[in-house]
C-alpha cells in the first residue's frame, strides 16, 4: 500500500496463498490435510505465474510503467511478487521435508529417496524403471542454438548433462544436453513392496505389461512409495548408451496463458479455441521451477527461455506437488486424514415427490457442501425424463468429466425435448473439457452455444419449462457456484430453486438475450453484468449510506472470494465514512484497506480458510430496517462486473432470507479459521479471548444440516438413478 487507498491487487493474492499455507504449518492436523494445503498453494502459483505474472510482464515489456491503484510500477510489482513467493515456498518445502513427510514416514506412509534405497529394493526399482518406464518415454537432445523441444506447462521434465569420452553417432567427443518429458497421465507416486517381496516382484516385472502393476501394488498397512522423478534421476543414463550423466536437473516450466481467442471467429470457434490451446504450449515462458545440483543445466535452460534469475525458482524437495495430490486420498491411511465430514441429504427432497411439487410450495435453499447436491442432479434428471417437460436451457461454466448433468442433458434430447446448452469454452484451463462436452451435447441432438463475443457467460442458471394443466410452467435453479458434482464436496455454495412468475420472467429474457440478438432487456429481479449488476450494488450501497441515521443505523455484509473494483471500494469507504457499519469477508483478494482513520474505520475485513473453500456471493442491506439479501456468481472485480455475464438475485421468500443474514453475520464470529487484515496490509490470526467459547462457522453449519435430518446422514451424495414415477 502506497498512497494508503488500496492494496495491491497481486500481493493480496499471494498473501491468500500465505493463508492457505498456513493451514499446512498447523501442528495439530492430520499429516495428510497438511501435505494437502501445501499442494494447493503449487498448483495455485502455477496458475499466478501463468496468468497475472505474465500479464505484468507484458505490460513492463510494453514499456509501460503506469503504476496500478495501489502505485507500484510493474518492475516494482514483479520485484514485490519475487520476495513474497520465495518466502513462501520456504516456508512450504521446510515443512514438506521436516514435518509432513517425516510425520507421514511414522505413520506408515514412508517416502523413499535414492540414498535409502537397499540392494534389493534398487534392483527391483532397476526392474521396474526397464519394463515399465524406459518403453513409454522418449529422450530428446538439445543441439546447439536450435529451438528447444515443445515444453507446455503442465509437464514435469528431466534435463541430463551428458559426456562423450570419444566421437560416435552423437557427434564429436564432448558435453550434449538432453532431456526427457514426463507424460501428465503417468503416475509419479510408485508404490513399493516390501522387502523380502522385492526380489520375487523383480523378476516377474518383465512377464507383466505396465497396466497390470495398479498404483496399489505392493501396498500394505506400512506403504512405502518412490518417485518417478528419482528413478529418472538414477537410471535415465540407460537412454544414452555410450555417454555418461554427468548431472541431472528436474524442471517445469510456466508459460504465459493469458491468451484471448479471436472473437470474431463465430463459425469455427471451436477450432478458434482449440488454437488458442495450442499457442500456450508454444507461449514465452515465465518462470522455471527446478531441482537443485546443476548450475549449468539451470543456466543453460533459462537462456533458451530467456528467463532471468529473478524468474528462476529453486525447489528442495519434490516439485509440483499438486501432482502427488492423490497421496492424500491413499485408501488404508485414515488414521493419516482429518476425519471425513458427512454430507446430509437436504430435508426439502424427500422420498419420490417429483422435484415440480416441491418447488411449487415455496423457494427451496441448498447449502453446499454440508448439503447433498443430489437436488441439483435430480432437478436435470427428472425434467430429462418427465413426458410434460418441453424444454431445458442452462449455462455451463465448469463441471466434472463424467458429469450426470451432462448426462441427463443427452438424455432429455434423444427424448425429443428441446435443449440449450451455453457451453463457456473461455473457462481458463477448463477450455478443452468444455470443448468435449459440446461435442458430446451436440451429438445427442442439443442447440450449443457457445457465449458471447468478447465476454465470458459466468452466470449459473438453469431452467425447466414444464407443461402443467394446459399452461407453461417454468422452474429456475440458481445458484453462486457451478454445476460440478465433484467440487459440490469441497467448495462452500449456495443454490435456489424457484418457480417465481417474475424471476422465471427474467430467466428467460436472460437466455434470448444470449443466445440471440437482442437489446438490453429491463429485468424485474435478476440483475445482469456487465450491464447492470454494477450499477445496481453502487445504488445499493449508496442508498445504505443515505438512510443511515440513529434510528436505523446503516449496516452492509458482503461474503466475496475478491474484492478488487476501485469503484465498489470508492463507495465503501463513502459509506463507512457515513457511519454505515461495513462487515467484508473476503477469502483471497482485496484491495480495500479496512481501518484507516478517516477513510475506513467502520469497515472490518475478515478471511476464512478452513477445509471447505469459501465460494458464495453473498450480500446484505439493512435498508432502513426493509433488510435485503441477494447472491450472486459474481465476485466485486472489474472482470465479473465488467467482461462477463454474471448473475445477482434476490432472495425473496423471508424464512431463507433470515437464515441467510444470520448465517451471515456469523461468519464475523469465527474466532478459529478467521484471520483479520489490518489497514498494514498484515493478516491476524482470531483465537477465541479469555472466557469466549470457540466458535468455527463451517462446524457449526455442518451441525446446522446435521440437526435438520440426523437419521439420513450419508458419507456420499444419494443421487437418484432413475427419476420418480410421474
Amino acid at each position: 500500500m502506497l498512497n494508503g487507498r488500496y492494496f495491491n491487487r497481486d500481493l493480496s493474492w499471494i498473501d491468500f496463498n500465505h493463508r492457505v499455507l498456513e493451514e499446512g504449518l498447523r501442528g495439530e492436523l492430520a499429516p495428510l490435510e497438511r501435505f494437502r494445503f501445501l499442494s494447493i498453494v503449487s498448483s495455485n502459483f502455477d496458475e499466478f505465474f501463468m496468468v497475472r505474472v505474465a500479464a505484468v510482464k507484458r505490460a513492463l515489456r510494453s514499456g509501460g510503467n503506469k503504476p496500478d491503484p495501489s502505485g507500484l510500477s510493474p518492475a516494482e510489482q514483479l520485484k514485490k511478487i519475487s520476495e513474497k513467493v520465495r518466502f513462501i515456498i520456504s516456508r512450504q518445502y521446510a515443512c514438506l521435508l521436516d514435518e509432513i513427510f517425516p510425520a507421514l514416514a511414522q505413520g506408515g506412509l514412508e517416502l523413499l529417496r535414492p540414498d535409502s534405497y537397499t540392494r534389493p529394493l534398487k534392483d527391483y526399482l532397476e526392474s521396474f524403471f526397464m519394463t515399465q518406464i524406459y518403453p513409454v518415454l522418449t529422450p530428446l537432445r538439445i543441439e546447439g542454438d536450435e529451438p528447444l523441444p515443445s515444453i507446455d506447462s503442465f509437464s514435469m521434465n528431466v534435463a541430463f548433462l551428458l559426456v562423450q569420452e570419444n566421437s560416435g553417432l552423437n557427434g564429436p567427443a564432448g558435453e550434449y544436453i538432453a532431456m526427457i518429458q514426463i507424460p501428465p497421465g503417468m503416475n509419479r507416486i510408485i508404490w513399493l513392496p516390501e522387502e523380502r517381496a522385492a526380489e520375487k516382484n523383480r523378476r516377474g516385472l518383465a512377464e507383466r505389461p505396465a497396466q497390470d502393476i495398479p498404483a496399489q501394488s505392493g501396498r500394505n498397512a506400512a506403504a512405502r512409495w518412490a518417485l518417478l522423478d528419482d528413478l529418472l534421476s538414477v537410471w535415465g543414463g540407460r537412454f544414452f548408451p555410450g555417454l555418461q550423466v554427468k548431472e541431472t536437473m528436474l524442471f517445469k516450466v510456466n508459460r504465459d496463458a493469458d491468451f484471448s481467442v479471436d472473437e470474431q471467429r463465430d463459425e469455427d470457434f471451436i477450432e478458434a479455441m482449440e488454437e488458442v490451446l495450442e499457442s500456450r504450449e508454444k507461449s514465452r515462458a515465465v518462470r522455471m521451477v527446478y531441482s537443485p545440483g546443476s548450475p549449468r543445466l539451470r543456466d543453460e535452460l533459462a537462456r533458451r527461455l530467456s528467463l532471468d534469475q529473478d524468474d528462476l525458482y529453486g525447489m528442495e524437495g519434490p516439485l509440483n506437488l499438486g501432482n502427488l495430490l492423490d497421496l492424500a486420498n491413499a485408501p488404508d491411511f485414515d488414521h493419516l486424514r482429518e476425519k471425513p465430514r458427512r454430507i446430509y441429504p437436504s430435508p426439502a427432497f424427500s422420498g419420490d415427490e417429483p422435484v415440480w411439487d416441491r418447488i411449487n410450495r415455496g423457494d427451496v435453499m441448498i447449502r453446499l457442501p454440508y448439503q447433498s447436491f443430489d437436488p441439483v442432479i435430480r432437478f436435470f434428471q427428472e425434467a430429462a425424463a418427465d413426458p410434460q417437460v418441453l424444454s431445458i436451457k442452462t449455462a455451463l461454466y465448469r463441471t466434472s468429466g463424467n458429469s450426470p448433468v451432462v448426462r441427463a442433458l443427452e438424455e432429455a434430447a434423444l427424448n425429443g425435448k428441446h435443449v440449450t446448452a451455453l457451453v463457456e469454452l473461455k473457462a481458463r484451463f477448463d477450455e478443452e473439457r468444455n470443448i468435449s462436452w459440446a461435442n458430446r451435447l451436440e451429438k445427442a441432438g442439443v442447440i450449443v452455444v457457445y457465449g458471447l463475443a468478447r465476454l465470458k457467460v459466468h452466470a449459473k442458471i438453469a431452467l425447466v419449462v414444464r407443461r402443467e394443466n394446459d399452461r407453461i410452467k417454468r422452474y429456475i435453479h440458481l445458484s453462486t457456484g457451478n454445476y460440478n458434482d465433484k467440487t459440490a464436496r469441497l467448495y462452500e455454495d449456495i443454490g435456489l430453486f424457484t418457480c417465481r412468475e417474475d424471476i422465471a420472467f427474467d430467466a428467460g429474457l436472460l437466455f434470448n438475450m444470449i443466445t440471440g440478438y437482442s437489446a438490453v432487456q429491463p429485468m424485474r429481479k435478476l440483475v445482469i453484468a456487465p450491464t447492470g449488476l454494477k450499477r445496481r450494488l453502487l445504488e445499493l450501497i449508496e442508498r445504505e449510506t443515505k438512510r443511515s441515521g440513529q434510528e436505523y443505523p446503516g449496516k452492509i455484509m458482503a461474503k466475496v472470494n475478491a474484492l478488487v473494483d476501485t469503484d465498489i471500494i470508492g463507495a465503501l469507504y463513502q459509506a463507512s465514512q457515513a457511519g454505515v457499519k461495513v462487515l467484508l469477508n473476503v477469502r483471497g483478494i482485496c484491495a480495500l484497506v479496512p481501518g484507516a482513520p478517516g477513510l475506513s474505520e467502520n469497515i472490518r475485513v475478515v478471511s476464512i480458510i478452513d477445509r471447505y473453500l469459501e465460494h458464495s456471493r453473498l450480500f446484505y442491506f439493512a435498508n432502513g430496517g426493509a433488510e435485503e439479501v441477494y447472491l450472486s456468481s459474481a465476485d466485486w472485480m472489474p472482470r465479473n462486473l465488467d467482461r462477463r455475464i454474471e448473475l445477482m438475485f434476490p432472495v425473496l421468500q423471508d424464512d431463507i432470507r433470515l437464515r441467510l443474514r444470520d448465517s451471515l453475520e456469523l461468519y464475523f464470529r469465527d474466532n478459529c479459521q478467521a484471520r483479520i487484515l489490518g489497514s498494514d496490509g498484515a493478516w491476524t490470526r482470531l483465537s477465541p479471548a479469555p472466557g469466549e467459547a470457540p466458535f468455527r462457522i463451517q462446524e457449526y453449519l455442518l451441525a446446522q444440516a446435521a440437526a435438520e435430518c440426523p437419521e439420513t446422514a450419508r458419507t456420499e451424495f444419494v443421487v437418484r438413478r432413475s427419476p420418480p414415477s410421474p
